[in-house]
């Protein structure tokens, strides 16, 4: 593998020339090869609080798992990762940690605000390094497409952090529709109660920056400006277009992942959004947003609808009534040509009308563990990819999922979307979204 650039000298150098492309040459770890699984995963965590500290958390249950590295724009955010794990290295730029410790990890977790996962991620994976990323897996299209087309030049093991989709609930849900329980889907109605958005201006302030905080390092790939405490870091970036994805892209990669998988889809034809309009810097909330899906073996021949509601938004009455009004704050509801299943977001699934399923047998199921299925993967001990991986699974439900997030920018516009070319066809406007504006210097070269 060439020698990269020193971090050090250059900053600005290393984006440019560490190879953040889809386009280099793939680097092959053992655990790809017919060598015996590595005894240890040597890891590196982007992310030290938080969702970061949650996956550290997990991960580390593996006797196979090494904390090697840690990065974290915010070093007192860091203080209780760094007690837990004291053999580990600590850094405060993401860059210099690659630059530095690429011979000693194999596999990393990005687990940073949105607007980071792409070029991080992209970063990491160049370096031949196994990916666990947090969902969504990239703020916009363009960077979501390159990772999953990274990993796969690359065959790596990677993994989003879409623990749900291994758990009982949602194979459950996955089970019960691919088995027929409730014929072939007609249409799909998906909430989130959550309101990560917000409709009013940025403030006009600036506040004092806090010690150990490096804020020109947090804003990475986004445009310098001022900062404001408590308005982005640390977790209402979520509401900030330049950094987050919204209610929908916080909560959509989790809530569609079970009809998604059910019903296997990959891309949408074409969106439309009917709720109120994002404004330039946050995105809004009380989102209604409508797909067009072609028709797959479990679905009813024609086109499949699908509807997302966020905030104040909700199904209608006629849809609610289909499960007795029972519509959870997040979840979906899965219609059928025979009946209704409603899927509750991390609860246990029932099937609609009552009396017809009466003594219904529910199957069994093995269990699986999300973050064990990474490490076992990307130690070269199962043979296989995890469930959610970048190329086959959870590159394309997180475009689907991104793709509604542009169309709020359009409301009561349709999109006709294009997926091979990633291309929104008949709106110029919209297509100039599916990628994003960066900072001098920071632009990935895998984004073309």
């Amino acid at each position: 593998m060439s020698q990269k650039p020193s971090c050090l000298t250059s900053r600005r150098h290393f984006i440019k020339s560490s190879g953040i492309t889809a386009l280099s040459a793939p680097f092959v770890t053992s655990g790809l090869l017919a060598d015996p699984p590595s005894e240890r995963l040597r890891h590196a965590s982007f992310g030290a609080s938080g969702m970061a500290g949650a996956d550290i958390g997990s991960l580390s249950r593996s006797k196979h798992f090494e904390l090697a590295a840690v990065a974290d724009v915010d070093l007192k955010r860091a203080e209780g990762i760094r007690k837990r794990f004291p053999k580990a290295k600590f850094y405060q730029d993401w860059r210099e940690l690659l630059d530095k410790e690429s011979k000693n990890i194999d596999s990393v977790n990005v687990s940073t605000p949105d607007h980071m996962h792409g070029p991080i991620g992209l970063a990491a994976m160049d370096l031949g390094k196994h990916c666990y990323g947090q969902k969504p897996l990239a703020q916009n299209l363009r960077e979501c497409r390159a990772m999953a087309e990274i990993a796969r030049k690359n065959k790596l093991m990677t993994q989003m952090g879409i623990q749900i989709s291994s758990a009982f609930t949602e194979r459950l849900v996955v089970s019960l529709v691919q088995s027929g329980a409730i014929g072939k889907v007609t249409r799909v109605h998906s909430f989130s109660s959550k309101k990560w958005g917000d409709m009013g201006p940025v403030p006009q302030k600036e506040d004092k920056i806090p010690e150990g905080f490096d804020w020109d390092l947090w804003l990475g790939v986004a445009k310098h400006r001022p900062y404001i405490a408590g308005y982005y870091h640390p977790g209402n970036w979520r509401k900030r277009r330049d950094f987050g994805t919204g209610t929908f892209g916080d909560m959509g990669c989790h809530i569609f992942s079970g009809w998604y998988r059910s019903l296997g889809l990959t891309s949408p034809l074409s969106v439309v959004s009917h709720g109120p309009a994002s404004n330039q810097h946050n995105w809004a909330i009380n989102a209604k947003i409508d797909y067009v899906f072609p028709s797959t073996k479990y679905t009813k021949d024609g086109n499949v609808s699908v509807t997302w509601y966020d905030g104040n938004a909700r199904p209608p009455k006629e849809v609610a009534d289909l499960v007795n009004g029972k519509v959870p704050g997040q979840g979906s509801i899965i219609i059928g040509t025979e009946g209704v299943l409603l899927a509750p977001h991390m609860s246990t699934p029932t099937l609609y009308p009552g009396q017809k399923y009466e003594g219904f047998k529910y199957p069994k199921l093995e269990p699986r563990d999300h973050y064990m299925e990474y490490v076992e993967s990307a130690r070269g001990a199962s043979g296989k990819k995890p469930s959610a991986n970048f190329d086959d699974y959870s590159g394309p439900l997180t475009e689907t999922v991104l793709l509604g997030c542009l169309a709020t920018l359009f409301p009561g516009e349709k999109l006709d979307w294009d997926t091979e070319k990633l291309k929104v066809t008949n709106n110029v406007k919209a297509d100039l979204q599916v990628g994003r504006d960066y900072r001098d210097g920071w632009k990935p070269k895998a984004i073309i």
